[in-house]
């Protein structure tokens, strides 16, 4: 046996062991099969260990930056609606959509509906009612936005709280995957690389 074969022998495999072989395949074969997949699989758990680094520093430069996962999902939100409209399907439907609306806006029945509903538009009831209605409006909005900058306010008085501060370093240790007696490794060490 050669020294690549000799660390293979330790592993507990069936045909290394006595057990049967595949059929077709040779027992020089089988063990030459088992001690590349031996090697592969070491090798996926490396790459695993190296992912889990990276992920890690990559959650760290984005707390740096001040992305959180909010803006990140905000962002691709954006990405992929951009690539939905850019997509053959969306352009085709959107294309349809346009000459549907052409034809409805030619037909007699939407004609008259449009006249029916200007005549409606210039009644003395439709007036009243879009001005009563104008009002509310200006008061919900007026309302609305006293109570947003109260919220607003409120929100900013927590984030500087010092109990703030301390579920956010949390989380930002929970999403980074470091705790409190995490250290970081000496200069050198290649571990975790």
């Amino acid at each position: 046996m050669d020294s690549e074969n000799r660390g293979f022998s330790t592993m507990n495999t069936e045909s290394a062991s006595g057990g049967t072989l595949p059929p077709g395949m040779t027992e020089d074969e089988s063990v030459e099969v088992q001690v590349e997949l031996f090697k592969v699989e070491e090798e996926i758990l490396t790459l695993r260990q190296v992912l889990a680094a990276k992920e890690r520093h990559a959650a760290e430069l984005r707390r740096r930056l001040g992305i959180n996962p909010l803006s990140e999902f905000k962002q691709n939100i954006s990405k992929s609606w951009q690539e939905v409209q850019s997509s053959n399907a969306y352009m085709k439907t959107s294309q349809t959509l346009g000459d549907l609306n052409d034809r409805v806006k030619s037909s007699n029945l939407y004609l008259t509906a449009s006249a029916t509903l200007d005549d409606i538009s210039h009644s003395d009831a439709y007036k009243k009612t879009q001005e009563t209605l104008s009002q509310a409006g200006q008061m919900t909005s007026s309302a609305l936005s006293t109570m947003g900058s109260a919220i607003k306010n409120r929100l900013g008085d927590l984030r500087n709280s010092s109990t703030f501060k301390n579920i956010e370093d949390k989380m930002t240790k929970a999403m980074t995957g470091k705790s409190d007696d995490d250290t970081p490794p000496p200069p050198g060490d290649n571990s975790t690389i």
